[in-house]
C-alpha cells in the first residue's frame, strides 16, 4: 500500500487543502473517494474506519487513521518533514504559521458553514436573515485581517508557501467562489499566485 491513503470528496474544500499540502510535500499517496451525495459515507465499512463517516481521512503506514484537515496538515509537515510548509521550533515565523494555519479554518472556513446552508438551503425569505448578516460581517473582518497580515509580502509568512497559506487560500476560495463575495485585490492576486503553482493544479485535478 502506498504510505499514505487520503479518503475524499472532489467537492470538498478541505480533502482539497491536503491535497495541497500532500502535493507541495511530494509524498506519494493514494486516493480513495467517499462519494458524500451517493452516501458513501454511511457504508459500514468506512464507518469502520472513520466512525464520523466525515470527508478527508487520512491513513498512513505508521498506523495513523485520523480527520480534521488542519490536523492532517500539522501530521504530514511533521511527520514526513522538515520542509519549508512549517517552520522549525526555533524559527521566528513558526508563532504566525501555526496561528495563521488555525485561522484559516477557524475564523473563516468553518464559520461559513451556516451561510453555505443559507445560501443553498434555505428558503428565500431567510437566505438574508440577521444571523446570515451578523456571519458575513464576522468573516469580512476576518478577511480584512488576513489581508493585513500578508501586507505587501508574497506569503502569510514571508516568501515562502507555508501550511497557512493551504489554510487561508482555500477558506477565501470558498467565500469568492461558493458564495460570490468579493475579496481585496490584494488577496485575488495572492490566491492567483498560489494557484498558478504546479502543486496546486496536481491538486486540483483531482478536484473533479
Amino acid at each position: 500500500m502506498t504510505a499514505v491513503l487520503l479518503h475524499d470528496y472532489y467537492r470538498s474544500s478541505a480533502a482539497y487543502r491536503v491535497r495541497i499540502a500532500l502535493n507541495l510535500k511530494g509524498i506519494e499517496y493514494q486516493r480513495h473517494s467517499v462519494n458524500l451525495a451517493e452516501g458513501e459515507q454511511k457504508d459500514p465499512a468506512y464507518r469502520a474506519l472513520n466512525p464520523l463517516g466525515s470527508v478527508p481521512f487520512l491513513q498512513d503506514d505508521a498506523g495513523v487513521a485520523i480527520n480534521e484537515s488542519i490536523a492532517m496538515m500539522l501530521y504530514l509537515a511533521q511527520r514526513y518533514g522538515p520542509t519549508p510548509l512549517l517552520p522549525g521550533k526555533d524559527d521566528p515565523t513558526l508563532g504566525r504559521v501555526l496561528q495563521m494555519t488555525v485561522f484559516g479554518e477557524a475564523a473563516i472556513g468553518a464559520e461559513m458553514n451556516s451561510l453555505l446552508a443559507a445560501h443553498f438551503a434555505a428558503p428565500e425569505a431567510d437566505k438574508r436573515n440577521w444571523s446570515v448578516r451578523t456571519q458575513e460581517a464576522r468573516i469580512e473582518r476576518a478577511i480584512a485581517y488576513a489581508a493585513d497580515m500578508l501586507g505587501d509580502g508574497l506569503c502569510l509568512a514571508g516568501a515562502d508557501v507555508t501550511l497557512a497559506d493551504i489554510s487561508v487560500s482555500c477558506a477565501l476560495g470558498i467565500w469568492k467562489g461558493a458564495l460570490g463575495k468579493p475579496l481585496p485585490d490584494k488577496l485575488v492576486a495572492y490566491r492567483e499566485r498560489l494557484a498558478a503553482r504546479p502543486a496546486y493544479q496536481r491538486a486540483l485535478k483531482a478536484h473533479s
